[in-house]
């Protein structure tokens, strides 16, 4: 759990961890600034082009991260249906999945231990605040690494509730939700206890 980085090797798990999210920060900003349908699709081809020349099982776990993001996609684009700005929908729901996509590209291509070092180089400057850069750096990595992890988690739970009731889960979900959350957040901070904790 400590872990979403890509098993399968590539070179870009070689690149140093700040050109990419440097890389990252600069691919977002273009991807909202582009207002043209065929570009947008253009740069969500180029991007799963990356995916799949890093092998199939680097491919399809990529594209299993990327689920959580269905029911959003689905929602944006009938709302825009409605409002009869269909391709604005559109163009957002590739904006999203195309931005989300360079994201995961970056995490599953760089180690925990990494992220964190970044951080903390970056957030010197809260010391004086009494705040330990360290753990601040953690927790951010921690919360970007657990997103699609909660997204996971929400999928699952709700596929063995259609499993066992004919009926929507809608909020009657939350309880095993929380559950979930609050259980992956205790193994982690026994995980952490375990190897010395924050210093």
């Amino acid at each position: 759990m400590l872990t979403l980085t890509s098993p399968t090797e590539t070179w870009l798990h070689r690149v140093p961890t700040g050109p990419k999210f440097a890389a990252l920060c600069l691919a977002t900003i273009v991807l909202f600034r582009i207002d043209q349908l065929t570009i947008l699709t253009g740069a969500l081809a180029f991007v799963a082009l990356f995916y799949i020349c890093f092998g199939r099982l680097f491919f399809v776990h990529g594209a299993r991260m990327l689920m959580p993001l269905l029911p959003f996609g689905v929602v944006i684009t009938l709302w825009h249906l409605w409002i009869g700005d269909l391709h604005g929908g559109i163009m957002i729901v590739l904006r999203l999945v195309c931005a989300v996509a360079v994201a995961n590209l970056v995490t599953m291509t760089t180690r925990l231990s990494d992220m964190v070092a970044l951080i903390e180089r970056i957030t010197p400057s809260i010391a004086w605040l009494g705040l330990k850069p360290k753990a601040v750096a953690l927790s951010i990595a921690l919360a970007i690494r657990f997103i699609p992890v909660l997204g996971l988690k929400i999928e699952q739970i709700n596929l063995a509730w259609k499993a066992r009731s004919a009926r929507r889960s809608n909020w009657r979900i939350l309880i095993p939700i929380l559950l979930a959350v609050l259980d992956d957040a205790e193994h982690v901070a026994e995980a952490l206890r375990a190897r010395g904790g924050i210093e």
